[in-house]
């Protein structure tokens, strides 16, 4: 029931104006992912509470197992349309398409030195492929899905603003990631210098919630939720002391509706709650203490070198700058235990009800 309450939480939050995107087609990229999901779930949401909103949904996706698993009978409704393809091939698309979201992206730092080449190419080619497509299109609005990794290494801020860059070494394998969504950012203000396409980016920093893959993920954050789910101790591999900022998944598809449909065109924005900066250590004892019942313990042990994962060197610890996305109306209201809480009793309850 967690997903059905998140869904009335967004609807009621009345920041976006829905009759904006009453009778519009969405093309989502990387649908089956945590946060693009999310948004698709919405989507679903609306059109099921009303059929007259008469959302149209065009489900970017690889794997049709997957989107069967994510979006299960809903997936076979009329106002469903899922297109199973690579994002950075060219999409055949008859019909009208209002919006587009390109979600569709590796966004794992275990992927980072494993397979840089799969990381980098959709947040280029895909975004090529997809700013074209906007093009022909007309679309009304197009959304890319950045990262706060664009910032690189920016020392001496106590926040980082969107203007406010760092070191990034383009040598770096690791930078895949990061060199790529600048690439997309710039793509975006490109097309829409050139063309006037309504593009914009949303810099997203630590985000989670019910659709995580934590049999998958191995980000460390992601690993302390499994744990938790399969009632296993937490091994802590550092000191625990890297502090990051982490904003509940029904803010963030908040922010994304907000931008796609009121930010400035060609303009980026942070999207994070600088108000829930936390250290790994205690989001680990905050996570062990949702389930007190469990008996859960912490313990720290030295990483082991592994050749699949590329720690970031340099991370920032400075606070992320939402003043800019702040003009537009929006704010992250749900705290760390609000938001891992809701995760937890979601994973564990195997996130049911979705629609």
């Amino acid at each position: 029931m967690i997903i059905q309450k998140d869904m009335k939480e967004i609807e009621e939050s009345n920041i976006v104006d829905f009759g904006k995107i009453m009778n519009k087609t969405f093309l989502i990229t990387g649908s089956t992912g945590m946060l693009p999901s999310y948004l698709v779930y919405f989507l679903i949401y609306l059109n099921e509470k009303n059929p007259e909103n008469n959302i149209r949904i065009i489900a970017q996706a690889r794997n049709p197992e997957k989107v069967r698993k994510k979006f299960g009978e809903y997936s076979l409704k009329s106002y469903f349309r899922c297109i199973l393809q690579d994002v950075c091939e060219k999409m055949q698309i008859d019909e009208p398409i209002d919006y587009i979201i390109h979600g569709a992206s590796l966004a794992s730092s275990q992927f980072y030195g494993t397979n840089p080449v799969e990381t980098l190419l959709p947040n280029v080619l895909g975004t090529y492929q997809l700013l074209e497509l906007a093009k022909t299109k007309s679309v009304q609005s197009f959304l890319f899905f950045s990262s706060g990794e664009v910032y690189g290494t920016v020392e001496n801020r106590d926040k980082i603003r969107e203007q406010d860059y760092g070191y990034l070494n383009p040598l770096n394998i690791r930078s895949c990631y990061g060199e790529s969504k600048r690439m997309g950012e710039n793509m975006c203000a490109s097309w829409h210098h050139e063309y006037q396409v309504p593009a914009k980016s949303i810099r997203i920093h630590h985000t989670y919630g019910p659709t995580m893959d934590i049999d998958n993920d191995k980000r460390v954050f992601s690993e302390f939720v499994a744990n938790v789910v399969h009632k296993e101790n937490i091994i802590m591999k550092s000191d625990g002391s890297p502090i990051r900022p982490f904003c509940y998944i029904t803010d963030a598809v908040r922010a994304f509706l907000i931008v796609l449909l009121d930010g400035e065109n060609g303009e980026a924005y942070n999207m994070g709650n600088p108000d829930c900066m936390i250290s790994m250590g205690d989001l680990a004892r905050e996570l062990i203490s949702i389930k007190p019942e469990y008996k859960l313990t912490l313990t720290l042990q030295p990483r082991v070198d592994r050749n699949d994962y590329l720690e970031n060197k340099h991370p920032n610890t400075a606070a992320v700058d939402i003043d800019k996305i702040k003009t537009l109306g929006w704010e992250p209201r749900i705290s760390i235990q609000e938001g891992f809480k809701r995760t937890v009793e979601s994973l564990i309850n195997g996130g049911k009800n979705r629609g």
